[in-house]
């Protein structure tokens, strides 16, 4: 027999240094299997750290935005890069993003593509060339054709190198910011979604005015209410939202308008979906026999345009129902706000993530006032020295000075009766400061221009200092100041309203014919030789009951088994189980009483077989109907008993009417013990009568 190729288990192999000379390999001993198998445990270990590290950088460096400005590490990188670049003109993409590689340690591909994104926001990036559509989804042009520059939106409000925590690039030769000091709910506005190593984020994008309104409003203790606006437009319900919370979701539908007689047009989409998309699954539904369209045509342009045509006879309100009910027409995004605080994730709510923006901006604007006021403070304190070192002839004393230090030491000595009016002591390197000051500057000396340059100054301070008193009212204006400059043109695309979630059953096309075979117990939709019952589609339920009382709810198939004999057949609507009552005459068993039941069906679970008798062998249904509960007529029944000896009544009436209604699961009212020929519905005359 040839020799199995196949290693047995625990038959390691290792190539050795002579091993690999010959081009064979020398089998393990026992011993060094047995170490291998030792070190397993540190190897598991080895892999559960390594996982660890991978998880937490895959959710702190690439996947999470920060809480501080809303970005994530790659975007934070590609501003960096921009205003590196930034003399303002545009650069060419591509050279955005190789000077981007200096400090992101991943390809130039997830570059272009971060970049991209974030230029479609619209808000932070200034673009020139084809970038892609959001709407129809066309990707943007190759790096090298496209260029971009940074907003004035974004040179306002993103960068300050004064207020910017510094970190050293991955390779150690640059320098990169840690956060950017955002003064603005910049991940509010554009929103973010990301998956992370068991987590995922998605912000829903909000609007630029509202968001303003919120930081204002926060500011003066008041709470705001915040809800999604999305680029694309559509109509939104965000009764779900539960401020951005975690569970919180939002149905967001397409704007559909009638036009003409049988056209529907789209004019904008739902969150999240491009023409192509949409249309995809419109063609899909009808396809399936969801919904009944002619054509569809594609007319976008600068604005959405999605024309519908309906065949001859159509109902515009049913189909447009049916596209909400069956396409991605209408959807329901999900919201989830994580963000990392404090180098962990965290999760808020919206209105949480606003305080944090508004709290961070405040005291950005604070560090701002604090480093303009000691930059003003130091430019008075030098214009006054250099107005009294000029003005009193300080400099002339040092002429007769043989060495440095005496005419530092003179220069001291001739400030020294006006040091009192300064704020801070004179250093060193102030008198240094001082006699760098040139000849023919001294000579040109303005007296009443340095009066008016301290002056101002002074002025500058004041203000400086009385924005920092009224730190809270400072920022108001600087967030209604934004507002006023950049608020035009970002009003709300998204018309806020409330829908209930379409019923598929209700707007679906009955477009096939359901068929049944009684005796045998089959039905379905493509059994056309057989008895047919009714119209129905594909996404209804049927409801079966056979002589033995199996009751059986099944969805409708082309062919399917629901016991033979079958007495009772009919679409089941589960939203309206209880709007039908049921009339019932059966035997148990094969020799018990016959008894009567009224009852209504109540939920029941798909292709689960249900007893409407006690469950006996032998149970028999004699008789059963149903009727409307609110406005119907319940039956009365003729009972006819097979003759026996002493049997004086050879007949019962039974009126449902008195029977109380009850569960499915009731056994119901024994009605006589003896042996039953059959049962007959009254006429509605006699019915009347024997009532």
């Amino acid at each position: 027999m040839p020799r199995k190729k196949t290693p047995q288990k625990d038959n390691f192999e290792l190539d050795f240094d002579e091993a690999s000379q010959s081009g064979q390999t020398k089998p393990l001993s026992d011993d060094d299997i047995f170490a291998l198998k030792t070190d397993s445990g540190h190897v598991d270990e080895m892999f559960s750290d390594w996982f660890l590290d991978y998880a937490s950088y895959v959710i702190l460096e690439r996947a999470v935005p920060h809480a501080n400005d809303g970005l994530k590490p790659v975007q934070r990188r590609i501003l960096h890069s921009m205003r590196e670049l930034e003399d303002g003109r545009y650069n060419k993409v591509a050279n955005v993003i190789g000077n981007t590689m200096k400090y992101h340690p991943h390809g130039d591909a997830s570059i272009a593509d971060a970049m991209v994104q974030l230029g479609q926001k619209e808000l932070l990036i200034d673009m020139q060339g084809n970038w892609g559509n959001i709407l129809t989804g066309d990707s943007a042009a190759a790096s090298r054709y496209i260029e971009a520059r940074l907003s004035k939106f974004a040179l306002d409000v993103v960068f300050n190198p004064k207020t910017t925590n510094w970190l050293s690039s991955y390779d150690g030769r640059n320098k990169e910011p840690e956060t950017l000091p955002v003064k603005f709910p910049l991940l509010l506005a554009q929103g973010a979604e990301g998956i992370a190593v068991g987590l995922s984020c998605k912000i829903l994008p909000h609007n630029f005015v509202e968001l303003l309104d919120g930081c204002i409003a926060l500011l003066r203790k008041k709470k705001p209410e915040l809800v999604p606006d999305f680029p694309s437009g559509g109509i939104a319900d965000v009764s779900e939202y539960n401020n951005g919370r975690r569970g919180g979701r939002v149905k967001v539908r397409a704007r559909i308008i009638a036009r003409k007689k049988n056209v529907l047009a789209i004019t904008e989409l739902p969150f999240g979906k491009t023409t192509t998309s949409l249309i995809d699954s419109i063609i899909s539904a009808n396809e399936k026999g969801k919904i009944k369209i002619q054509r569809v045509e594609d007319n976008t342009a600068d604005l959405v345009e999605i024309l519908v045509y309906l065949p001859s006879g159509s109902d515009p309100n049913t189909v447009e129902q049916a596209l909400y009910a069956f396409t991605d027409c209408e959807l329901s995004v999900s919201t989830n706000i994580c963000v990392i605080e404090n180098e962990k994730p965290h999760f808020f709510s919206a209105q949480d993530l606003l305080y944090l923006a508004t709290e961070k901006t405040r005291d950005l604007l604070q560090l701002e006032l604090e480093i303009q006021l000691r930059e003003l403070e130091e430019k008075w304190h030098f214009s006054s020295l250099e107005k009294i070192f000029i003005e009193k002839r300080i400099y002339r004393r040092i002429e007769e000075e043989e060495t440095w230090e005496a005419v530092i030491a003179t220069v001291d000595e001739g400030l020294k009766p006006y040091k009192k009016i300064f704020k801070r002591k004179i250093t060193k390197d102030d008198l240094l400061r001082l006699l760098e000051i040139k000849i023919k500057r001294i000579s040109k000396f303005d007296t009443f221009r340095a009066d008016e340059q301290i002056n101002s100054l002074e002025e500058d301070i004041e203000a400086t200092q009385k924005n920092l008193k009224y730190l809270t009212k400072y920022a108001i204006k600087w967030f209604a100041d934004l507002k006023k400059q950049y608020g035009k043109g970002r009003e709300r695309k998204t018309e806020l309203s409330s829908f209930k979630k379409v019923v598929a059953q209700d707007v679906v096309i009955a477009n096939e014919t359901l068929y049944v075979d009684k005796k045998e117990g089959f039905a379905g939709t493509s059994m056309k030789k057989d008895e047919a019952v009714c119209k129905c589609s594909k996404l209804d339920d049927v409801l079966a009951i056979n002589q033995e009382g199996k009751l059986i709810v099944s969805k409708v198939s082309d062919k399917a088994f629901f016991g033979k004999n079958i007495l009772l057949i009919d679409i089941f609507n589960r939203a309206e189980a209880n709007a039908f009552t049921y009339c019932m005459v059966y035997r148990d068993g094969r020799t018990g009483p016959t008894l009567a039941k009224h009852f209504t069906i109540g939920g029941v679970t798909r292709d689960k077989e249900y007893d409407l008798t006690k469950g006996k062998p032998g149970s028999r249904v004699f008789y059963i109907s149903c009727y409307l509960t609110e406005n119907g007529e319940p039956d009365a029944v003729k009972v006819n008993l097979k003759p026996a000896p002493r049997l004086r009544k050879i007949e019962e009436v039974v009126r449902f009417v008195d029977l109380s209604v009850r569960g499915r699961g009731t056994g119901g009212n024994i009605i006589t013990k003896n042996a039953v020929r059959n049962v007959v519905r009254l006429p509605k005359a006699e019915r009347k009568e024997s009532v």
